[in-house]
Parts: structure tokens; C-alpha cells; sequence
């Protein structure tokens, strides 16, 4: 069998054929996903020892990065009016809601952000954790070692509840928040966290199933089990780019274990939002922006 060899008019167009394919590719990466798509996710959990006949249907906010790549203060209107039109029972905003570096650069992008978000609106109101750029973004606060980032403050004044090392009852449940486990840079690119679970959880003052909110999934081995219904978490923005359900770059300590999704491990479950902005690079392939829905104890 005599196998014919490529002409050079052939080689030249599959190369074209490749580069157009790769360009396409680019600008789908760099532009389609993270500039013009929004999904609405949705995951049924139904934790062991949650009440019989009692239902919670929880919206998820998290990563927004208001002022980066993508996301100017016009798209983040427009994906809230989404919001809006979900049927919850409470928001949850898990951090990192304005672009990094962004916060000093930017006069009135922080007030701006936490004026939008003030727009959610649920029967249980609207609560937040704070996020590592929240905190990293304060430079005050990063000198100082003490005290919450001012963009707690902002997102108070505008309705939301940030809670801190806090649990308050919603709906029949308690809503635990940490602070972000990356909240203070430290050299060598280690981070020091100013999470206290069992702060949080001695809040909680009776037997109610109990939801935590933490920026960070790497918190989930140290939940205890049995006394957490639910941890949801953002952060890892799914890892931006994620083909066949890996993720070649995860900000976190366990790669590819909480990147993205429902985990269910030794009986406990996370729920980590592929969240909605873009932090290092513009860039999101196979997780677009997503508000993510929960509905917790749903059939």
C-alpha cells in the first residue's frame, strides 16, 4: 500500500486550519466564557440529621471580582437582576467581590460594589463572608494585623450581615461564617487565616442544623462531622479552566479535591460555586460565571 506523502499547499492549510482553530479557541477562553456567559447551577443536598419536611433553597454569590476583566459595573447589574428572579430563601455572598489590587486604584469601586449587592433581596435576608482580596485589598488593615477589611463595613451599611467567627439563625437553620483562611500575606507565599470554627460554632446554641460559609473550601477536613449540615465555599473559581472535571491550576492545597461542585466525604458535604469572576488571568474554559442555587433538604 503506497501512502502519499503531504503536499506543501496541504501542511500550510492544516497549519492554517490548526492556528484558526487555536485563535478560535483564545477568544472564546478569553472573551465568550468570562465576558458573556452566565449559568445558573443547581445542587440538591440532602444531609443526614436534616429536620424531615423542612426545605432550604440558598442563592450563592461568590467571586465576583466587580472591576476586573469582564466585569464592569453594567454586567454586574445585570447579573444580579438574574439573582432576583431566582426563587430563594436567603442570598450568601462568599467573598472576593471586588477586583484584586483594585480597591485603592479605584475610588468608589468598593462602595459601589456593596451598593449593588445591597439590591439582593430574599425572605432571609442577605449574608456574607469575606474573601482573601477583601481582606488583601485594606492595606490598612494588612499593616495593622487588627481589625476587618472596610469593606465589612460598606457591605453593612448596605443591608448585608458579614459574618465573622458569627452564627445567626435563618429560616430555621444557623448560618456559621469564618473568616478567610488567607486573610493576612506572609512571606514566602504562605498566608495567615483568621478563621475560628469553634468561635463560630459556639454561637450556635441549639440543636438546628447548621450551615457554615467559608471564602476558602481547604477549611472542609476541619469540619466536624455530625454537627455541620452544610459547608459551601467559592475561591477557586472552579479553577478557570477545567477540561474533562480537572482543573490544571487550583488555588488550593488539595489540587483537584475541592476545585469544584457537590463533594460529599465521610458523610459531610461542600458545595464550592464556580463563582462568577476572573483573579491572575482573564480567562474561564469549561467553568463559566455561575450563581449557584442550593436547595438544601429539597426531594
Amino acid at each position: 500500500m503506497t501512502i502519499p506523502m503531504p503536499t506543501r499547499r496541504g501542511v500550510l492549510g492544516t497549519l492554517a486550519g490548526l492556528a484558526a482553530a487555536g485563535a478560535t479557541g483564545a477568544a472564546y477562553a478569553f472573551e465568550v466564557e468570562p465576558g458573556w456567559l452566565l449559568h445558573v447551577v443547581e445542587h440538591r443536598v440532602a444531609p443526614a440529621g436534616w429536620p424531615p419536611g423542612r426545605s432550604l433553597t440558598l442563592g450563592v454569590i461568590a467571586d465576583l471580582h466587580a472591576g476586573g476583566p469582564h466585569m464592569p459595573f453594567r454586567r454586574v447589574e445585570a447579573i444580579l437582576e438574574v439573582a432576583l428572579k431566582q426563587p430563594v430563601d436567603l442570598f450568601l455572598v462568599l467573598g472576593d467581590m471586588t477586583a484584586g489590587g483594585k480597591l485603592t486604584g479605584a475610588p468608589g469601586l468598593a462602595d459601589t460594589t456593596a451598593r449593588l449587592l445591597g439590591e439582593l433581596r430574599a425572605p432571609g435576608g442577605v449574608h456574607a463572608v469575606l474573601g482573601n482580596h477583601d481582606w488583601w485589598e485594606d492595606a490598612a488593615v494588612q499593616d495593622s494585623r487588627r481589625g476587618l477589611p472596610r469593606f465589612a463595613a460598606m457591605l453593612e451599611r448596605a443591608g448585608i450581615g458579614v459574618l465573622h467567627n458569627d452564627a445567626v439563625k435563618v429560616g430555621g437553620a444557623w448560618l456559621a461564617g469564618l473568616g478567610s483562611l488567607w486573610s493576612f500575606r506572609a512571606p514566602g507565599r504562605r498566608y495567615v487565616g483568621t478563621d475560628d470554627i469553634g468561635r463560630a460554632l459556639a454561637r450556635v446554641t441549639d440543636d438546628d442544623p447548621v450551615v457554615l460559609l467559608c471564602h476558602e473550601p481547604d477549611i472542609f477536613p476541619r469540619v466536624p462531622a455530625g454537627r455541620v449540615a452544610l459547608t459551601l465555599s467559592g475561591h477557586t473559581h472552579g479553577g478557570q479552566v477545567r477540561i474533562l472535571g480537572h482543573s490544571p491550576v487550583v488555588p488550593s492545597r488539595y489540587g483537584n479535591r475541592y476545585a469544584y461542585g457537590h463533594v460529599v466525604e465521610d458523610g459531610k458535604h461542600l458545595v464550592v460555586s464556580g463563582g462568577i469572576g476572573t483573579s491572575i488571568m482573564p480567562v474561564r474554559f469549561g467553568v463559566p460565571p455561575e450563581i449557584t442555587l442550593i436547595r438544601v433538604g429539597a426531594a
